[in-house]
């Protein structure tokens, strides 16, 4: 399994970014894809999860409104577009795989190595 991110950078407050999350080694479809980010000296935080199979999508309260999960099976990708950006929204971002859905980083086996998020005031 292997998940690679993509799409990070320097945005000014209120502007957006597409993160982008290429899956390979698995079959797409039995696995679901979540977003999480790390911001200095705070806990990984679980922000929104994607499952094909079910056609499911699921966001923590600090991603609703403002954070869409999407996908493109055709490239095995998953996307988390972010709009209104926040300084408090700086981290780095994570693509992680699993067979549920969860917040926790903890239950989540395969990840990424990040993108880093900076979003300057």
């Amino acid at each position: 399994v292997q998940l690679v991110e993509s799409g990070g950078g320097l945005v000014q407050a209120g502007g957006s970014l597409r993160l982008s999350c290429a899956a390979s080694g698995f079959t797409f479809d039995d696995y679901v894809i979540a977003w999480f980010r790390q911001a200095p000296g705070k806990e990984r935080e679980g922000l929104s999860c994607l499952s094909n199979s079910r056609g499911t999508t699921y966001y923590a309260d600090s991603a609703k409104g403002r954070f869409t999960i999407s996908s493109d099976n055709a490239k095995n990708t998953v996307y988390l577009q972010m709009n209104s950006l926040k300084p408090e929204d700086a981290a780095v971002y994570y693509c992680a795989a699993d067979v549920e859905c969860a917040f926790v980083p903890w239950a989540m086996n395969y990840w990424g190595k990040g993108t880093l998020v900076s979003v300057s005031s």
